[in-house]
């Protein structure tokens, strides 16, 4: 029988959750959603040295917005194989097991070298012009290990106390071979392999080991993450291997990268001239903060649609998904294996499309606030027709702002462009006609206001229709005329188009 599918997502709390991050949870809630099976957070937090205050917050708050949330998890209630949080883990002592079965296995060894002593063994490696100086099968023979020492000396020095980590012994040169989901075979010599360190001198466990004893523990059945982590699968492998528990090893899968929208490496927080975070971060080891797609305006669901075409394609020409329909198109067989650019431009669109399928009333209700802000308070009525007319123009709520304030404001000055080109010697008198029509319409409608209009046109021939808008809101462009005029109101519009000629004439 197929086991069911288990996936987590395992970040570590360094600092705020990226869109590369979410893009990794996202992936793995799909599939899990997709097959029926189980998604968990994992926190990673065996670096101690890099920990940031309130980064696991962050992470547990940013998956909450994006509606991705775990089944189990740090955050998101216990499950049989809690607790979640690998500092906790090392308490139950689960990690030490594996390291010193490793050992026991001759698999590991103790290595008692100092900061120093590792220091010159690089020095030494580049003045022998090594390309990649590391702690391997050639260099550790010539190092304070249990490899190198004799067993009493060995002995000696753990009664002593002497502080030690537990590496991962790689064979010299042995081919490591491994199926990855998305990127096929991939064979690498253990030559270009270090020997990782498993268990730090604080017998705190490194992700090299914590995560496949978790992972193991947990029962994952898929380890999908970063492309970064793809030159460390190799000792992964070997980890399982000499373990014994290859059968029980995950399938892989390795994301490509998030590139920068010219596709010149991937994105970073510190370059990036668009948000990279779901939410906004405030780095404590930072000045400034961090602004996120939710405070930028986006929906969730418009940042959760753009990630997910990120490196992956639905197999159609559709761009627009929920959650539900990408669970059910997904597959690790059409994510590419090359990094994906990211376009600003087009996570704007993808907003603006969720954006205009949200209800008037939604978006007046989100914009009144806003509204407020800049001293004007309407009614409901109004602030739904408001919304109806200038939604097609914008891409973010606070947009709506921009785009109609003339609705709201009287202009203090006019397109100068405009009014240099169209303005002559009869369009004051053209324009009083246009005035004296505009009174007289009893019943202020958009068709009432049109029909007035075609009416007028019938004894005066041409008006030009750009120039009334410029007259009655400043500007050049905007939504449907008519429309708009029966929003400003008929007295307003009377007073602005009255002081419009005053001000030209």
């Amino acid at each position: 029988m197929e086991k069911r599918v288990r996936v987590r997502f395992a970040p570590s709390p360094t600092g705020g959750l990226h869109m590369g991050g979410i893009r990794t949870a996202l992936f793995n809630y799909l599939f899990a959603k997709k097959h029926g099976g189980d998604f968990i957070l994992r926190i990673e937090d065996t670096d101690q040295t890099r920990f940031v205050e309130g980064a696991e917050e962050y992470i547990i708050e940013s998956l909450k917005w994006c509606g991705i949330e775990p089944n189990e998890g740090v955050g998101f209630g216990d499950g049989k194989h809690a607790p979640y949080r690998q500092s906790e883990r090392k308490n139950l002592g689960i990690y030490k097991t594996y390291a010193n079965k490793l050992i026991a296995s001759g698999f590991a060894y103790y290595a008692f070298d100092t900061t120093e002593e590792l220091e010159e063994m690089r020095k030494r490696l580049e003045a022998a012009k090594v390309v990649a100086p590391q702690y391997n099968a050639v260099s550790r023979l010539n190092m304070r290990n249990s490899l190198t020492l004799s067993e009493d000396d060995v002995k000696k020095l753990l009664e002593q106390g002497e502080k030690y980590v537990i590496r991962l012994k790689v064979p010299r040169n042995e081919e490591i071979r491994f199926n990855d989901i998305i990127r096929g075979w991939v064979t690498v010599n253990s030559a270009q392999v270090d020997d990782k360190v498993l268990l730090k001198s604080d017998g705190m466990p490194t992700y090299h080991l914590a995560h496949i004893v978790d992972d193991i523990e947990m029962e994952i059945t898929h380890a999908v993450r970063g492309e970064e982590w793809l030159p460390s699968a190799p000792a992964h492998i070997l980890i399982y291997r000499y373990l014994g528990l290859e059968d029980q090893m995950p399938k892989l899968a390795h994301l490509p990268l998030i590139l920068n929208p010219d596709g010149n490496g991937k994105i970073s927080k510190r370059e990036a001239r668009f948000p990279v975070f779901p939410l906004s971060w405030q780095d404590p080891r930072e000045a400034s903060p961090y602004i996120g797609y939710k405070e930028s305006g986006y929906y969730p669901e418009a940042f959760i649609n753009i990630l997910a075409l990120l490196g992956w394609n639905p197999g159609n020409n559709e761009e627009l998904f929920s959650v539900d329909q990408l669970a059910e198109l997904f597959s690790f067989e059409r994510v590419h294996k090359s990094g994906a650019k990211f376009d600003p431009e087009k996570a704007k669109w993808f907003n603006q499309q969720y954006l205009r399928a949200k209800s008037d009333h939604e978006l007046s209700q989100v914009f009144k606030p806003i509204l407020k802000e800049k001293g004007f308070e309407k009614d409901d009525a109004f602030m739904i027709d408001f919304c109806k007319l200038v939604k097609e123009k914008v891409q973010f709520v606070h947009e709506f702002w921009d785009h109609g304030k003339y609705i709201f404001e009287a202009p203090t000055s006019y397109d100068q462009k405009i009014m240099t080109k169209k303005w002559n010697d009869t369009s004051g008198t053209l324009f009083n006609s246009v005035l004296i029509t505009f009174n007289s319409v009893d019943t202020w409608t958009s068709q009432n206001i049109h029909d007035a209009f075609e009416d007028l046109l019938k004894t005066t021939g041409k008006i030009d229709m750009q120039l009334l808008r410029v007259l009655i809101t400043g500007v050049a462009g905007g939504p449907q005329l008519f429309d708009m005029l029966a929003l400003i109101g008929k007295n307003e519009v009377i007073k602005r188009l009255e002081l419009a000629l005053q001000k030209n004439n």
